[in-house]
């Protein structure tokens, strides 16, 4: 091959080379310039500026256009494309790829040479964020703070990561046959016979087979449903039935339940934990924040702490995220405890990361609704987020919501798996009291009889099952939903 180095001139030998292999990248040059299909090799990953040498980098370019252009790229079509002054090592443009073609490598090993290539350049930027981390802490601007930093280098670094990953591509039908029979036989081993996660929501779980790994799934209601009531029950419920077993490699497998991740951009972690404590220990919450509670009530309180201490949900109530930073955090969540399932309490608080999508809200949402799906694809957990509903229900005579409710819909009714609405009945039957003694108020006393307790959660969408209506039982005073008591769930009567 041809050595190229004397152009670099002279180095001293404390001076550190940025890793690079030229003879790669001309190895690779000559397999495409002798059979086109080498190109379609490494086309999927490998980019022009993953060549150390830019002259390289121009060349699989050149190459590149006139293969996707269906004509033929070899040294007598390519050299009319180069500057006729061109000069590497001494040799002009024309003869630089007429001597790549003559010492080619066979296009069997073309894979290989550019995963080499593309490793080395993500080495390579590597060493410049680095250095780039290095600067910025050194002459960080006044307003800027460490965590600032911390979040643009991973933003960064994962930026690296999935931008030419070689490990996609198709897979043989068969392989992901296997993936979908190795699902329900796990389904049909696992009690209660679910391929998702279990919410602790029996008829919900039958409805959906559990939450799925890699879904969206959109929680929505008007103010003071409990949606967010309906979120921290199911978090806690697949956190407090977590079991994890030890593979051989020493990494942890999920055998049941699941580590969670909370992102409450409205309420603080110490407003959510007060809801869950309520709630596991059946003491109303505003009778804990006020301090009305008595010895034995305390006592029940300080046993549901200690019991819930080793519960593995973790809480991020950092207002005002963007998308971006969520993402960032939620990945690190993964990396370093792990991650199961994952909640955001709201979508209409996270901000989009790009300038142009803040100016515009449907566009600002459809990167957030977007983003979520990428990360529940990219991590293989359930990501349920809740979202606002328009005001148009409250004109409605029947107030249960539909899919076209959804503020900004369009994106968020699109990007999601399973869209789900809390209702209560209950609620808006209270504010509709006729006056007491008439025909009205008897009837009014009937059906607030039959809605009290009751909450439905709707499944207006769902892609991998039936959409309808669950019934659950709903207790406002501890925020909590559970199953609701059926004639067929109960004991035998003697």
């Amino acid at each position: 091959m041809l050595d190229l180095s004397d152009q670099k001139g002279d180095l001293d030998s404390s001076y550190r080379q940025a890793p690079h292999n030229v003879e790669a990248e001309q190895s690779l040059l000559g397999a495409i310039l002798v059979n086109n299909d080498a190109f379609y090799r490494v086309s999927d990953f490998l980019k022009p500026e993953h060549f150390f040498e830019p002259i390289h980098g121009r060349i699989f370019e050149l190459a590149g256009a006139l293969v996707r252009a269906g004509k033929v790229a070899t040294p007598v079509t390519l050299k009319t494309f180069l500057p006729a002054d061109l000069d590497v090592a001494g040799l002009s443009g024309p003869h630089y790829l007429a001597r790549l073609a003559a010492e080619a490598t066979t296009v069997i090993n073309a894979e290989d040479y550019g995963r080499a290539i593309y490793d080395l350049s993500v080495r390579r930027e590597l060493i410049r964020i680095g250095e780039e981390i290095v600067n910025d802490a050194y002459d960080a601007p006044v307003e800027a703070t460490p965590q600032d930093q911390i979040e643009e280098a991973e933003k960064r670094l994962y930026a690296i990561a999935e931008s030419g990953r070689y490990d996609g591509g198709f897979q043989r039908f068969g392989e992901a046959l296997r993936e979908a029979v190795d699902m329900a036989s796990r389904a049909f081993q696992r009690e209660g016979h679910l391929s998702g996660i279990a919410s602790g929501l029996d008829d919900l779980d039958q409805q959906m087979g559990g939450l799925q790994p890699s879904d969206l799934v959109i929680l929505a209601g008007r103010p003071a449903m409990g949606k967010t009531a309906l979120a921290t029950n199911i978090a806690f419920n697949i956190a407090a039935a977590y079991r994890g077993e030890q593979r051989a490699d020493g990494s942890i497998e999920t055998q049941s339940g699941g580590i969670v991740g909370f992102f409450s951009l409205e309420m603080s972690a110490e407003q959510l934990a007060t809801r869950i404590l309520a709630e596991q220990a059946e003491i109303a919450s505003y009778k804990i924040r006020r301090g009305d509670i008595s010895e034995s009530e305390f006592s029940k309180l300080a046993a549901a702490a200690q019991t819930m201490q080793v519960v593995p949900l973790y809480i991020d109530d950092t207002g005002g995220i963007s998308i971006a930073q969520l993402v960032a955090r939620a990945r690190r969540l993964k990396r370093q405890r792990g991650l199961d399932f994952m909640v955001v309490d709201y979508l209409q608080l996270l901000s989009g990361s790009s300038k142009s999508s803040s100016q515009n809200r449907v566009q600002e949402v459809t990167e957030i609704t977007t983003g979520l799906k990428a990360l529940a694809k990219e991590l293989q957990v359930p990501i349920m987020a809740l979202s606002q509903l328009s005001r148009q229900v409250e004109a409605r005579d029947d107030k249960r919501p539909q899919l076209a409710d959804l503020r900004e819909s369009g994106s968020i009714e699109q990007d999601a798996d399973v869209v789900m609405f809390v209702y209560r009945e209950e609620y808006y039957l209270k504010s509709r009291e006729p006056k007491p003694g008439t025909e009205e108020w008897f009837k009014w006393e009937a059906d607030m009889k039959a809605a009290e307790g009751v909450a439905e959660v709707i499944i207006g969408k769902q892609r991998h099952g039936p959409t309808g209506t669950v019934k659950v039982h709903f207790e406002p005073q501890f925020t909590r939903f559970s199953n609701l008591a059926r004639e067929d769930r109960l004991p035998d009567r003697h």
